[in-house]
């Protein structure tokens, strides 16, 4: 899997809020997420599971006869926490500035008055 392929799932905010349960809760249902999730139901939550899944993110166990999931630390998952801590690692902590308030070398800021 790629990091690409993670960060596409990413993207959206329900996988976001689905990971972060899943890391909160180390394994979770179907019905445990969706029970936890309001903006989809359950059928839009296994469909965010297969992304995840397929993505690498994300590994399924079946338990009888339900299916729980976990993040897979040790897929892209860590590539894509790498990759965000390369792009992070010279930012200032708590500096307050966004990327888009950085001046570009050579360029003057005009100030409004």
């Amino acid at each position: 899997m790629s990091a690409q392929k993670a960060f596409d799932a990413i993207a959206d905010p329900v996988r976001r809020e689905i990971l972060r349960l899943l890391v909160d809760h180390d394994e979770c249902s179907v019905s445990q997420l969706a029970g936890s999730i309001r903006s989809v139901g359950r059928t839009g939550v296994s469909t965010h599971l297969r992304v995840l899944r397929t993505a690498g993110l994300v590994t399924e166990r079946k338990a009888g006869r339900f299916r729980l999931y976990s993040v897979d630390a040790t897929g892209p998952a860590r590539d894509v926490l790498v990759e965000m801590h390369d792009l992070f690692r010279d930012f200032p902590a708590g500096s307050g500035r966004s990327t888009t308030d950085r001046v570009p070398a050579g360029s003057r800021r005009v100030r409004s008055e």
